[in-house]
Parts: C-alpha cells; sequence; structure tokens
C-alpha cells in the first residue's frame, strides 16, 4: 500500500543503504529515479535488477521526480545535494556521522548540531526527516513484518515537520516496521551510531526505551 500523493521515490545515492530502500521501495508499489556520484550509465545492472518500475538518473533527476526523496551519501558530500529541486518536498536522511570518513565537523563534535540538522541548513524549503540511518541495510528487506506482528521490529523517524515525519512513518509501516517519534532534528543524535539503539533489533516498547537511555558524546 502507497502513501497517498506518492508514486515516485527519489534516491541520492545507490549505495547499501540506498539501493535496499529502492528494493523495498519497489516492492511496496512505487517508482523509483536512483542517482550516484559517478553517473547513470554505472546504475545499469541494479536497474536492471529493480525491473520496469525504476531508472536511473542524475542527482538532479532523481531530486527533481521524486515525490519524496531519499538522501543516501556520506555526510561529507551534502554540499552536493540540489537544492532548487527539493524545495517543498520531504526528504529522509539516512546519514550518520562518521570522523574518519567525513572528516571532522566541528559543530558535531561540540554537539552543537546534529548531521540531519545540518542537511536541513542547507535544504531551507525542504522538510527532512531522520530515517534508516540504525538499522543495517540488509534488513530494510529482510526485517520488516505485517502489521500488528508481535515484536515488530521499530525504526525510528526524527525531524521539524509534524506532516512530514507522518509521511515517512507511513511508508516505513508499509516497508514493514513499526515507528517511534525521537522528536525534532535536534534530538536525531538519540539514535546515532554508538547509542542503545543503534543497529539493534527492539520493538517499540524497547526502542522508546534505549532512546530514552541514549547519552550525547
Amino acid at each position: 500500500m502507497t502513501i497517498d500523493g506518492v508514486k515516485t521515490i527519489g534516491l541520492i545515492g545507490a549505495g547499501h543503504i540506498g539501493s535496499q530502500v529502492a528494493r523495498a521501495a519497489i516492492a511496496s508499489g512505487y517508482d523509483v529515479v536512483i542517482s550516484n556520484s559517478r553517473g547513470p550509465e554505472t546504475l545499469t545492472d541494479l536497474v536492471f535488477e529493480l525491473g520496469s518500475r525504476a531508472r536511473a538518473g542524475i542527482t538532479e533527476e532523481a531530486a527533481a521526480a521524486g515525490d519524496l526523496v531519499v538522501v543516501a551519501i556520506p555526510l561529507k558530500a551534502i554540499g552536493d545535494v540540489p537544492v532548487e529541486p527539493l524545495v517543498g518536498k520531504v526528504v529522509i536522511d539516512t546519514n550518520n556521522y562518521y570522523p574518519r570518513r567525513d572528516g571532522s565537523i566541528a559543530a558535531l563534535d561540540n554537539h552543537s548540531s546534529t548531521s540531519s540538522e545540518l542537511l536541513q541548513a542547507r535544504l531551507r524549503g525542504a522538510h527532512v526527516v531522520k530515517a534508516f540511518n540504525h538499522i543495517y541495510a540488509r534488513q530494510i528487506t529482510t526485517d520488516g513484518a505485517p502489521p500488528r506482528t508481535r515484536n515488530r521490529r521499530a525504526l525510528v523517524v526524527a525531524g521539524d515537520d509534524l506532516v512530514a515525519k507522518a509521511q515517512v512513518a507511513e511508508l516505513i509501516d508499509g516497508f514493514g516496521f513499526d515507528v517511534v517519534d525521537a522528536g525534532p532534528l535536534a534530538e536525531s543524535w538519540r539514535i546515532q551510531p554508538g547509542t542503545p539503539g543503534y543497529v539493534t533489533s527492539l520493538n517499540a516498547e524497547e526502542l522508546t526505551a534505549a532512546l530514552a537511555a541514549a547519552q550525547r558524546g
């Protein structure tokens, strides 16, 4: 079952997370437009696997085509995310801060911001929602279960726009997971690497407790 008003999901990034979200989206009945930094021609095999509901494009095409857009690229590359095509859209941020990969970012090291707030600051006019950053990529397509399944795995959303969070929560539920709201983007650190809920299979009650137990730094 798809979300009202969402037919196509755009994906900026076709790595582990991006490709798995694309697979889950196709299985849920969405079209996808997928992109990476190396060009559409490098995505031929993935698009062939995904089938007729998928096509590859450049980043700007994925951003423009998506009714909802997923950013699944390294944090150090968010300066490459196009701004104008995403104005007014819901943007899912799947990222985590890894200093060895991304370099040192003072605002994250001193806890004055979160990685999702940095993306939101770039994408003024978009509605950024943190999701899919605390699950192993392969589990996006293997760990889902029907609603009301006992101990159904839960995933977090965080964001500053309630309507945007509700839309992403509906998408996640369609992928087979319960949803726990972690609050605004400023609280998204509660599910970053090193916290109790990170890459741990928990039901909604357990994940809520893990968020509460998280300590920054």
